[in-house]
């Protein structure tokens, strides 16, 4: 699933209702949907950020900032599960302490 691209020298982002909307446009919840889109297991794409194929400056300065976040999350995908599972694992002992005891 492609979230991020760039079409007719502007950024688009993959809205909630399937459609692209201009990255200019982008609200926290539509980020919030796009980060938790990377980091799950379905395969993303995001077209890579060039300077001369996105003339609207707003748009190159959000869409540089967005893509490059996603792709990090993306590649510390399994660092972020790993972290989250310790987190619970640690909640879940103390928890199973105290109603034990």
């Amino acid at each position: 699933m492609k979230l991020l691209k760039i079409e007719d020298y502007c950024g688009h982002f993959l809205a909630e209702n399937g459609s692209y909307e201009p990255i200019d446009k982008i609200s926290k919840e539509d980020l919030l949907r796009l980060v938790n889109a990377s980091l799950g297991d379905e395969e993303v794409e995001f077209d890579e950020y060039d300077e001369a194929s996105v003339k609207n400056h707003a748009h190159q300065v959000i869409y540089k900032s967005v893509v490059r976040k996603l792709i990090s999350l993306r590649e510390r995908r399994q660092e972020f599960t790993d972290e989250a599972a310790r987190l619970y694992l640690e909640d879940y002992e103390r928890y199973k302490v105290e109603s034990t005891g």
